[in-house]
């Protein structure tokens, strides 16, 4: 049992859904970056997850893409994504950790040496969107081995033929991508993303979270009432991005938070 795993039971017997938070890790530099995150329990969040800035962010749209050009900008590395999980495990031991992003910079840390090192730092599921099925012998089963989640993406152009290839091997979470095309570029819409969670769901026992084109509470109530859950990610960074103070961010994560708890 993972602490994702351990989340959602609790979740499930508290009847609630589950809210879950992406902020870029190192925008807008490293400090502020940790005090978002470490601030972002208390604002209601059950899981973060957590991004590692990378050159070529093709899944995303300019609001991550440039939450990620500030983050290296600001000298931001791999290294530092897990030494700022390392931070923020010393003062939260149960909430969990996500680290999302693109296969080359584990690539070039090397996979045993990065597993290893994520463990340590307190990661409990990796998302990485450039890696396929078809791959996952690459990264995707030595996580599973060394104890981490690997959570992969469903999308509207996931058939029916090609489900049961992305939910093998699969653990944690099915993170169900809402809109075709990149974040923050369209609002999801809960009487489409229904019979699509409900699709997925017949054929695993594995939670369903919707992300993508989710931006206000009452967004992420009506998502997470067709979900295990929701996320937000483009619409905290793009706050971050604005320079907003810290407690301005929380105040919004937490509306966005009590909304999918409602669900």
């Amino acid at each position: 049992m993972t602490r994702i795993d351990d989340t959602f039971a609790r979740l499930k017997a508290e009847g609630k859904k589950a809210f879950v938070a992406y902020v870029m890790a190192g925008d807008p530099d490293y400090e502020t970056s940790l005090e978002v995150v470490k601030g972002l329990p208390a604002a209601g969040v059950d899981i973060i997850e957590l991004g590692i800035p990378f050159t070529d962010p093709m899944a995303d749209g300019p609001t991550i893409q440039l939450a990620g050009q500030r983050a290296l900008e600001g000298g931001m590395t791999l290294e530092k994504v897990l030494q700022l999980a390392t931070e923020f495990r010393k003062g939260d031991n149960s909430t969990p950790i996500v680290a999302m992003g693109y296969y080359n910079p584990i690539y070039n840390r090397g996979v045993d040496r990065f597993l290893e090192d994520a463990k340590a730092a307190g990661i409990d599921g990796l998302i990485v969107v450039d890696l396929p099925p078809e791959e996952d012998e690459e990264l995707c089963i030595p996580a599973q081995k060394a104890g981490l989640n690997f959570i992969r993406l469903a999308t509207p152009t996931t058939d029916d033929k090609r489900l049961p290839k992305v939910l093998t091997n699969t653990s944690g979470f099915v993170y169900y991508v809402s809109i075709t095309g990149i974040t923050g570029a369209a609002e999801a819409q809960a009487s489409d993303v229904a019979p699509e969670v409900a699709r997925i769901k017949s054929s695993t026992d594995l939670p369903v979270i919707v992300g993508f084109g989710v931006n206000s509470p009452e967004k992420a109530e009506a998502i997470a009432g067709v979900a295990d859950g929701t996320v937000v990610g483009s619409a905290i960074v793009k706050l971050i991005g604005e320079g907003r103070p810290v407690p301005e961010i929380l105040e919004y994560v937490k509306s966005l938070a009590d909304g999918a708890h409602r669900g």
